[in-house]
């Protein structure tokens, strides 16, 4: 039997993103940093829902989701598991979705108030520590 990988995502009732979407993007971090590695599975939409204090159509929202962007399977009576992950897109593409993910995380924090430098040293530790992840697999 396949033991069940925990989910270290915290949600922020105070976040403009819906739930789902804040469920999603957990997962997706957790995917791409190798915290989530390919064949790992994912807590039962039951069980996620009753860790976050959610509604289970809630997290089946996020679970449809993560399924149609490719990177979770379902194998029938087994549960959800993180696939291997494959770059589909071009490299034109590939490049719009750098410029749109750039530009979206700019709106969101341009009224924050921090400084570039600020900025820059932010995002450079959180690479690193990606890097590092990395790394020790």
């Amino acid at each position: 039997m396949t033991k069940t990988t925990a989910l270290a995502i915290q949600i922020v009732t105070g976040d403009a993103r819906p739930i789902f979407r804040q469920i999603v993007d957990g997962i997706r971090k957790e995917i791409a940093s190798g915290t989530l590695p390919t064949g790992s599975k994912l807590p039962s939409v039951r069980g996620l829902a009753m860790q976050l204090t959610i509604n289970a159509n809630t997290v089946a929202k996020a679970y449809n989701e993560l399924t149609d962007l490719g990177l979770v399977e379902s194998k029938k009576g087994l549960g959800l598991f993180v696939t291997q992950q494959q770059c589909t897109l071009s490299e034109e593409e590939r490049t719009q979705k750098l410029e749109q993910a750039t530009d979206d995380f700019i709106n969101e924090i341009i009224s924050l108030g921090f400084s570039h430098r600020e900025i820059i040293e932010h995002v450079q530790g959180q690479l690193q520590t990606i890097n590092k992840q990395d790394k020790e697999r």
